[in-house]
């Protein structure tokens, strides 16, 4: 019985992360990383290598938002898929590390986001 309700604690934490991802884009290139709104993935802009340490993919997005909400937005969401704050705008996950990187351009801050093996 005790398995039980833990079992549906589980689900309803899960469900719960779920829902607060729903509606939720995603880069290309990185899957289960989720794209802040008011952010658009620069076209064309993604690189990916396979090596046997693990995956190197770049990928940039911009938007008119500010590099804190930014921030702010991946903080509060990348927890929910296993990442772990690594320093102001890194985080790591099992073997990977993800890498934000911010400049600007025409008036938007450019994101580039960078996962390596760690």
């Amino acid at each position: 019985m005790v398995g039980a309700r833990h079992l549906g604690l589980l689900l309803g934490v899960w469900l719960c992360a779920a829902g607060a991802l729903a509606g939720e884009r995603f880069l290309s290139a990185i899957a289960d990383l989720p794209l802040m709104p008011g952010l658009t993935e620069a076209p064309n802009s993604a690189v990916v290598f396979s090596k046997p340490e693990g995956r190197i993919v770049e990928v940039a997005a911009a938007g008119a938002v500010e590099r804190a909400a930014v921030v702010a937005f991946y903080r509060r969401t990348l927890p929910q898929l296993g990442w772990q704050p690594a320093g102001d705008s890194a985080f790591e996950r099992e073997r990977e590390r993800l890498s934000l990187e911010f400049s600007r351009a025409s008036g938007q801050l450019v994101v580039q986001f960078s996962l390596a093996p760690k």
